[in-house]
């Protein structure tokens, strides 16, 4: 399996991912740190700065990051359906599951990196402007954590579906449409959240108003541990079906 997600880590190079995932990183933190630094709830002496910058992150992930995992998994896939991958390798012996696993492992680490290193950048922004309050270690962790699981579910939602699907249109279109589910999930009840993959970066939330006040709370972990369980099992089931297809 290294040496397969070695080639995957090959072929982002030429298709410019690794590009893709720096766009993923800067229109994260690009729009989290506009929706907290002009947030009026942004006062440095106060902890509710901390808490500006919290939602800042989630609203970065829910506005960009579907669209962005989109583009980014299509991208990868594609390569496989126009240039004949699938048979190439077949022949040397990876199963069309084996390779949409090596695909995920091999954008998960991208993408995984991305957030820690969206998160490193608001926590800097934080500190850097003199933040009275101590910083929320744990909330910050805690939403860090939850941001990438569901990052990665979609992840293996659109390696699956660019695998099965050969118009990556479509996969483009369910990631557009993910995009405003998310953000019309973060002002529905919690259980039409729960509904859709997308839902969860609402339930990620560590930081949110409750009675027009800005107020830290803990993120949803039960439920994005649940997501974590749900996409890891149906994409085993989906890649070991690829497995027994003949390409």
């Amino acid at each position: 399996m290294s040496a397969i997600v070695v080639n995957e880590f090959a072929k982002m190079r030429h298709l410019h991912v690794v590009l893709l995932v720096a766009v993923l990183f800067a229109v994260v933190t690009g729009i989290g740190l506009y929706a907290a630094v002009f947030n009026p709830d942004f006062d440095r002496t106060s902890a509710s700065s901390w808490n500006t910058l919290l939602m800042g992150m989630g609203s970065g992930f829910t506005l960009a990051a579907p669209l962005l995992l989109a583009v980014v998994a299509s991208r990868l896939v594609d390569a496989e359906h126009q240039g004949g991958g699938w048979l190439m390798s077949a022949t040397s012996g990876v199963t069309p599951g084996g390779l949409c696993r090596a695909k995920l492992l091999a954008l998960g680490l991208l993408v995984a990196g991305a957030t820690v290193l969206v998160s490193a950048a608001f926590a800097a922004v934080g500190l850097a402007v003199g933040i009275d309050a101590p910083w929320p270690a744990g909330r910050w962790l805690g939403l860090t954590a939850c941001l990438l699981v569901v990052s990665l579910a979609l992840l293996a939602l659109h390696v699956v579906l660019a695998a099965r699907v050969e118009n990556q249109l479509v996969g483009i279109g369910l990631g557009l449409l993910g995009a405003v589910v998310a953000l019309i999930s973060t002002a529905v009840p919690t259980w039409i959240a729960h509904l859709t993959p997308w839902g969860y970066y609402a339930l990620s939330a560590a930081a949110g108003y409750v009675d027009g006040q800005l107020a830290g709370f803990a993120p949803s972990y039960l439920n994005i541990g649940g997501l974590s369980a749900v996409a890891a099992a149906i994409f085993a089931l989906f890649t070991r079906s690829f497995d027994r297809q003949e390409v």
